[in-house]
């Protein structure tokens, strides 16, 4: 079954012989391989770019495990580059393979694989492109070790709109299947729930939190899974390190210091399981340094590592709207509006928030996710955080159903779930 994944297939047609090495990251099963192996390798082909070529280094398969030394893995591609008049195409998977941990840790120590980029990059005949799924040693290294040669694309699981036409079910059903087992490609080639609950539960223990384990040297398994399921019951709310630390004191489990959580969530994120949402004050233009929220990658991993026990539409709703900003590549913050509010005749302070601050160039949108709205005492509630920022940015309430677009009397819009994910310029209704 061949899904759909056009965003990001244009985005590399784009840079094709940009003369900048093409960086694409995400979380481990998210589809970078099929992307780069299949679907930008057929439009190479269909332009008339020969198989010959086209030199495909998957380091994750052991049929190529001896291409994980980098002089090897240069050599091998020497080889393969037999014409210099010829354009060739060089596709690394999982390029991180190709990095020792003493290259990681130690700062002083060249990292290799980025010597047998830099000598690629001196050829004017060859387009490269790699993929990682760790974006401490891939992303941000290379935008700092080739400077400004890098060019990054990070790749999502999919997006509702990407997975509700390949699922073959109406939106309803594509929708619930969505919130509970995610967005991960394989999922839609399972067919009956068993089967995706193992696929998911397997992910987390055998790929996600072992490679984690293994990259970072951690001993207490126990205490970063742990972590992960603090996280995961807490997603679309207010968290930091001194927090998760308490709450680990609170319910009787093992104590990890603060220092250790800083680091666990950092992992976490740089191997794209989690993602953070800042802090944001709008009427004082300044980011809030603590608390944070944090976001799921995929719903469906984080279901599973919860044994799929709390399902909250309301906060999987959240999480979904958040990943589908970031999936149209806006950043977004986590905003809040101060206001005066009478207390027995005094006046004092209170913090309204608002769930998503999301910017992008000169846009800007303010956005609140309401996964319903029975009544007027509700629609007030949720409105109350819009209704006093002081400017005239476009406010948005997405709701949990299918109902039509409209904008009441204060100028907010009202947009069902189905018309946000599946129309692309849904912001703009």
């Amino acid at each position: 079954m061949e899904i759909k994944r056009d965003r990001y297939l244009n985005k590399l047609i784009s840079k094709k012989n940009n003369g900048l090495i093409k960086v694409i990251t995400g979380i481990r099963r998210c589809g970078k391989s099929y992307l780069l192996f299949n679907l930008y390798y057929d439009y190479l082909i269909s332009i008339g770019v020969s198989e010959t070529n086209i030199i495909c280094i998957p380091l994750d398969d052991v049929d190529y495990e001896a291409y994980c030394d980098p002089y090897k893995l240069n050599e091998y591609i020497k080889d393969k580059i037999q014409d210099t008049r010829q354009q060739y195409y060089v596709f690394i998977d999982e390029a991180q393979y190709a990095i020792t941990k003493k290259e990681m840790k130690n700062p002083d120590m060249p990292i290799r694989l980025y010597g047998v980029l830099n000598s690629l990059l001196r050829k004017r005949n060859v387009d490269v492109y790699i993929t990682g799924s760790n974006s401490k040693f891939l992303s941000s290294d290379i935008m700092t070790e080739f400077r400004g040669r890098g060019d990054e694309i990070h790749m999502m699981p999919l997006s509702f709109s990407e997975y509700y036409p390949a699922s073959g079910k109406d939106k309803m059903d594509a929708w619930n299947d969505y919130l509970y087992y995610g967005g991960l490609p394989h999922i839609l080639s399972e067919k009956d729930s068993e089967a995706k609950s193992n696929y998911l539960s397997n992910l987390n223990k055998e790929i996600y939190l072992r490679d984690i384990i293994e990259r970072y040297d951690i001993r207490d398994e126990d205490g970063l899974e742990a972590l992960m399921k603090v996280v995961a019951s807490a997603v679309g709310s207010l968290s930091n390190a001194q927090k998760i630390a308490d709450t680990f004191k609170s319910n009787g489990s093992k104590a990890i210091t603060m220092p250790t959580i800083s680091n666990y969530l950092k992992y976490l994120m740089e191997s794209f399981v989690i993602q953070k949402a800042e802090r944001y004050d709008i009427k004082g233009r300044k980011y809030i340094s603590t608390p944070s929220k944090y976001y799921y990658t995929d719903l469906g991993l984080r279901n599973a590592l919860l044994n799929f026990r709390q399902f909250e539409e309301t906060h999987l709703m959240e999480n979904v709207i958040y990943n589908e900003l970031i999936y149209r590549g806006y950043y977004v913050d986590v905003g809040t509006v101060e206001v005066r509010v009478d207390d027995e005749g005094k006046k004092v302070r209170k913090q309204l928030e608002v769930d998503f601050v999301v910017n992008q160039l000169s846009k800007r949108y303010y956005i609140q996710s309401a996964f319903a709205l029975p009544d007027q005492d509700k629609i007030e509630k949720e409105q109350s955080s819009l209704v006093k920022i002081p400017d005239s940015f476009k406010k948005i309430i997405v709701v949990g159903n299918n109902q039509p677009v409209w904008r009441n009397e204060n100028g907010i819009t009202f947009i069902g779930i189905y018309d946000f994910l599946l129309n692309e310029g849904s912001l703009e209704l």
